[in-house]
């Protein structure tokens, strides 16, 4: 069994064909989704897909690009959110990203320690998104767990070695997208091979990132196989092995599913 991390379900064009999807992704041994938030306005078509379908769960969270469109959002707020559905189990994606810079980053820094105090306050683990923001990501989770423990899931790792260890330092688990199996990836697969795989967990970040040989397409989470495939190899593991493991640690982080 393979559980997708990360994905956007409540995204077109997967939204609109959402049974063929997890059709698709059932005949690929992928049997529960983890549909992540991004934005306010878009959290009504996540609850939606909660309700319908019972192998989906779901985030609550404010991308850092929509940071400037929450600049008053403080930990209650997510709480509140959080609260609706039980099955709302993670807190993200949030922090931080100076790539695109489509948020300030005081607003950014800001946005991202209200989600952290959220997640410590609801003992639910903290999604992370950080491009270009390594320093600032790691010192702004190292100086909140001084408060108070925090669940943290680094999401769709791109980051360099001597980064991965520092998260790993302060207990994060690590995801895999489909990034990690591009040629030009070579860093970062070697990266991978030196994270521990009880650390470790996959994801697609569909409609995004689809991994080779599928660059380029509108990515779902039945190609979640190419990057446990990449993964497998690289960590010179039994395919199936490896998915049991990072079934396992997703269940260890988040809980085990029903």
């Amino acid at each position: 069994m393979i559980i997708d991390s990360h994905c956007h379900l409540e995204f077109d064009p997967l939204h609109g064909d959402l049974d063929a999807v997890f059709k698709r992704a059932f005949s690929n041994n992928v049997k529960y989704f983890l549909t992540i938030s991004t934005k306010d306005s878009s959290f009504d078509k996540i609850l939606q897909i909660l309700k319908k379908y019972k192998f989906v769960y779901g985030t609550y969270g404010i991308h850092p690009h929509e940071a400037k469109f929450h600049k008053n959002i403080k930990s209650n707020d997510i709480l509140k959110k959080v609260k609706i559905n039980e099955k709302v189990i993670g807190i993200g994606e949030s922090g931080l990203d100076y790539y695109y810079k489509n948020s300030e980053i005081d607003n950014q820094k800001k946005n991202f320690v209200e989600h952290i105090k959220a997640s410590q306050e609801s003992n639910l683990p903290l999604i992370v998104h950080t491009r270009s923001a390594e320093n600032d990501t790691y010192e702004i989770l190292k100086s909140e767990l001084k408060n108070k423990k925090l669940k943290i899931l680094i999401h769709c790792f791109t980051g360099s070695k001597e980064f991965a260890k520092k998260l790993l330092d302060i207990g994060c688990y690590i995801s895999a997208s489909g990034i990690v199996t591009f040629k030009n990836s070579k860093d970062l697969a070697e990266t991978f091979k030196f994270i521990p795989n009880d650390r470790i967990l996959v994801e697609t970040d569909s409609p995004y990132l689809s991994p080779d040989p599928l660059r380029g397409k509108t990515n779902e989470p039945c190609n979640i196989i190419y990057t446990l495939k990449f993964l497998s190899k690289i960590k010179k593991l039994d395919e199936t092995e490896f998915g049991k493991i990072t079934t396992q640690n997703f269940f260890k982080l988040f809980g085990v599913l029903s």
